[in-house]
């Protein structure tokens, strides 16, 4: 009896191995590929979200490689991350996903990657209650693109969240009313091994950012002029 109980521990750890080991693979290659996005973006200044945003956003959010079809299809859109700023550096990031809300997304190109500026407090305290309604909870609006951000819209002033997408290419403000952004608690669990909440990793700073979230956490740093990071 003693031998089959160890029998059966020994196969469901070795079940379970692998599989931690790809969600950390795949947490890691989140965090890089969000990098990427934002390294790739801030490259180009005529067609990167405008300083004075990034200057004054008080979180980031990036969501990489959103495939079409999952717009369509409907469920879980696409898994992210999110970091806000702490001072002059940013916090260890929370990772979350967007869902579909109650109106359908249309994106051209075969994958989008979307980034998501928190312009107030108030925009981002709600997923700290595990989720964000886009547009009825947090008013969000397309951002402008370009060097200077003095032609925003009416609407784009009072949005709480500015929003983006890059597709094959192209880099423009999108509208993702009717999304819900929702906190990623099993990815974050994963990857800190530990149930820390967003609130816990963003507003509280109970965590240290691990080595694998330093791509990511760079590529926010970038996006400040060297004198605001001193």
């Amino acid at each position: 009896m003693k031998t089959s109980i160890s029998i059966a521990a020994c196969a469901l750890a070795c079940a379970v191995a692998p599989n931690a080991r790809a969600s950390a693979d795949g947490d890691a290659k989140r965090l890089a590929e969000a990098a990427t996005v934002l390294t790739e973006i801030h490259a180009a200044p005529d067609k990167d979200i405008p300083q004075e945003l990034w200057e004054k956003a008080h979180c980031v959010a990036v969501i990489p490689s959103v495939k079409k079809a999952a717009f369509i299809v409907g469920g879980e859109y696409g898994k992210g991350v999110l970091s806000c700023r702490n001072g002059a550096e940013w916090s260890a990031p929370s990772f979350l996903v967007l869902q579909k809300g109650s109106v359908g997304f249309q994106i051209g190109g075969e994958s989008v990657d979307l980034v998501l500026l928190f312009m107030t407090d108030q925009s981002v305290t709600r997923l700290f209650d595990n989720k964000i309604a886009l547009g009825a909870e947090s008013s969000i609006a397309g951002g402008p693109v370009g060097r200077d951000a003095r032609a925003m819209t009416d609407g784009q002033l009072k949005a709480q969240i500015l929003s983006y997408s890059r597709a094959q290419g192209l880099f423009a403000g999108i509208d993702l009313t009717g999304g819900v952004l929702k906190a990623d608690t099993a990815e974050n669990r994963e990857f800190y091994k530990r149930g820390y909440s967003p609130r816990d990793i963003l507003r509280d700073h109970k965590v240290n950012a691990p080595a694998a979230a330093e791509p990511f956490l760079a590529a926010l740093r970038n996006t400040m002029p060297a004198k605001t990071q001193n």
